[in-house]
């Protein structure tokens, strides 16, 4: 380990130690337990290692050498000897009768020893503890870091993907479980559907061989007795664990309607107390999902697919999504509940032929261009998908909230979806579920692949809430999903372009308003905006208005890959609008310097370069100056925009030269 954390400071670590090993494919096998208040199951993962993650290091002060003269200090693995679990109805006192877990699987027994839990040290993580070398070779054995937290591991093995019936098929060494691994995460995009089904029937195959594993605050640690390199540890591996009633990745609850449902709320932690995973951004990966739950709930995930339910026996149902687009496992999101489909009472065939869907495994693959991202079944290569200005869709929520969805949500979105693809061009995700959450959702939206949640406060009122909120997190399906932050303090790349487009798009959206009404509307919220940043510059400490507040460190990490996020765990970091608002500005300054159309004709040009990529300011920044000629650059430097606008507080007045306060409308 090589991260040394102050259990004072509000940082975040970051522990997994990807600069060595990368998790490449994830397949969850799942069930939603409503009685206790848990998911349990098993997560494969599948790895690929090599030189070519080895990341530049930094000598921050968070980062520490490894203390690499101990001895590793592991528990070993003890057989199991605990019962399946039978279906189970709940009690009727708690109200929730009929609802019934499918029984899968071990139970978590752990906790009375605490021995296989997130132990509860206000001191965060010694780099004493545990000193097994995570990535060079030498006496030690590999050690394996993943990001975890409020979970109960239960037990950790290898999988034996050669015992996999015709796995001899696919590989040229059907013997070598490391080499089946390194083919399977090897193949071509065209051939994704077997990929997909081969990591499916290789997470069931059985386990060789347990790992010592142990756990602490933020980490998972694994290693393989005389495995000393990242390329001898096992290269698919199954972990079986329960998620807490406390875990901070997911929020139990009840929707409007009083029926209870589960959701993940993406909390500062990420998903690592959803399941054990690589969090930091560089750790793309694909990942596939099955989830069990009673027969009267509906489960959303983060897929390309447009699940439909399994009924496996009575009472229970399946429900099986996938990702093709290596994204970081932080986009990951999941929902379990009550919720009732919302549809048009009328649906025009010209809808239908607008929405059809363009799935990866189409025939008309004329490439338009070359993409610079990891190989996978790309949309922006996929000519017909290109110009598909509205992507299948759909709504749920609760049943009390199904008449406002209908009359408020639902005619917004194809309005909304072809604004954002006449600005930025292909979509650059096949399809989009919508949910309206719970009361307790702590803001007014959230997007993660394929699936946006909105606040039920988006329906109330005029249309206008609803939908700037919901171009809003369309836009973040290029800035944030698509095209990602590649440290995470960034956050401006992500919120400063989906405030500054939500306008653009709303705008198209109203195809009523004639175009001086369209600009008087985005010069009031210009006015809006910038009151609202005077007031949280006059009322927050200064280090947390930086948006690059690493500097020139900006995406380093320690050597094993592990680093912190600044303020991560600030709880006042949740209600600040610094990122959104200064990050607005900045885009609206830029977009005035080079007029609209230059600007997004830019922009568009950015999306098609970098999509499926992770980017730092800097990758925007020189790419937007090398575009604008010379003589209209003024005194316009990537270096100067880090100065006045990134790396320092409060807001940079002297860089409009047209008049300040930056926007036109004036209140009388």
């Amino acid at each position: 380990m090589d991260i040394k954390l102050d259990p004072s400071r509000d940082d975040l670590p970051l522990m997994a130690n990807t600069s060595h090993i990368l998790v490449k494919h994830y397949v969850l096998d799942l069930d939603v337990d409503f009685e206790s208040q848990i998911i349990e199951g098993t997560i494969v993962l599948f790895f690929e290692s090599g030189n070519k993650f080895k990341k530049q290091s930094s000598s921050t002060e968070e980062t520490y050498p490894s203390e690499s003269n101990e001895a590793c200090k592991f528990r070993t693995p003890e057989p199991c000897h605990i019962p399946v679990t039978n279906t189970r109805t709940v009690s009727s006192k708690m109200g929730y009768n009929d609802f019934v877990i499918c029984g899968k699987g071990e139970k978590d027994t752990s906790g009375k020893d605490g021995n296989h839990d997130n132990q509860e040290q206000a001191s965060g993580i010694s780099s004493s503890k545990y000193c097994c070398d995570t990535g060079n070779p030498g006496s030690e054995d590999f050690l394996l870091v993943l990001d975890c937290c409020d979970l109960s591991v239960l037990k950790v093995e290898e999988v034996d993907v050669a015992a996999v019936p015709g796995i001899e098929k696919f590989t040229r060494s059907p013997k070598l479980r490391n080499q089946i691994v390194r083919e399977l995460v090897a193949l071509p995009a065209d051939r994704w559907r077997e990929q997909l089904d081969y990591y499916a029937r290789c997470s069931q195959a059985p386990g060789c061989g347990e790992l010592l594993f142990d756990i602490d605050t933020w980490s998972l640690q694994i290693r393989k007795t005389g495995a000393q390199t990242a390329t001898d540890f096992p290269h698919a591996i199954r972990i079986r664990y329960t998620t807490k009633p406390q875990g901070r990745s997911v929020t139990w609850t009840s929707d409007q309607s009083g029926r209870p449902c589960v959701y993940t709320m993406g909390s500062p932690i990420n998903n690592r107390a959803l399941f054990p995973c690589q969090e930091p951004p560089v750790a793309m990966s694909t990942w596939q999902a099955t989830v069990r739950a009673a027969a009267s709930f509906v489960v959303l995930m983060s897929g390309e697919n447009s699940a439909k339910p399994t009924q496996l026996r009575e009472g229970c149902s399946s429900w099986h999504y996938y990702v093709t687009m290596p994204m970081p496992a932080s986009t990951f999101t999941i929902a379990v509940g009550s919720w009732t489909e919302t549809k048009p009472e009328i649906c025009s065939s010209n809808d239908l032929a607008t929405e059809r869907s363009f799935s990866p495994f189409e025939a008309d693959f004329r490439y338009v261009g070359v993409c610079g991202h990891m190989e996978y079944p790309c949309r922006f290569q996929n000519a017909s998908a290109t110009t598909q200005e509205i992507i299948p869709h759909r709504v749920f929520a609760p049943v009390c909230l199904k008449g406002a969805c209908q009359e408020t949500l639902l005619p917004l979105i194809p309005p909304c979806l072809s604004a954002a693809h006449s600005v930025l061009g292909t979509h650059p995700f096949s399809r989009l579920d919508v949910l309206i959450v719970p009361a307790n959702f702590p803001s007014l939206g959230m997007a993660s692949p394929h699936l946006v949640f909105l606040s039920q406060s988006t329906l109330t009122g005029m249309s206008q809430l609803c939908g700037t909120r919901l171009c809003h997190e369309i836009a973040h399906a290029w800035f944030g999903l698509a095209i990602g932050a590649r440290d995470w303090t960034e956050e401006w790349l992500s919120e400063g372009f989906a405030t500054h487009l939500e306008d653009v798009f709303w705008a198209k959206a109203q195809q009523q308003l004639a175009p001086d009404e369209a600009q008087e509307q985005q010069e009031l919220r210009a006015c809006l905006r910038w009151r609202r940043l005077q007031d949280e510059v006059r009322n927050s400490p200064e280090d947390m208005q930086v948006l690059r507040p690493n500097k020139e460190k900006t995406g380093h990490v320690s050597d094993s890959g592990s680093s912190v996020i600044k303020h991560g765990l600030n709880p006042e970091k949740v209600f600040m609008q610094i990122h959104y608002l200064k990050g607005y500005f900045l885009l609206r300054f830029l977009a005035k310097r080079l007029g609209d159309d230059t600007y997004f004709s830019f922009l568009r040009k950015f999306v098609h370069t970098f999509h499926g990529q992770l980017i730092l300011s800097q990758d925007f920044l020189q790419m937007l100056l090398e575009s604008i000629p010379e003589e209209r650059r003024l005194e316009l430097s990537v270096e100067n925009i880090f100065r006045d606008w990134l790396e320092t507080s409060g807001i940079p007045q002297e860089s409009f030269p047209w008049g300040w306060p930056p926007f036109s409308f004036l209140p009388t």
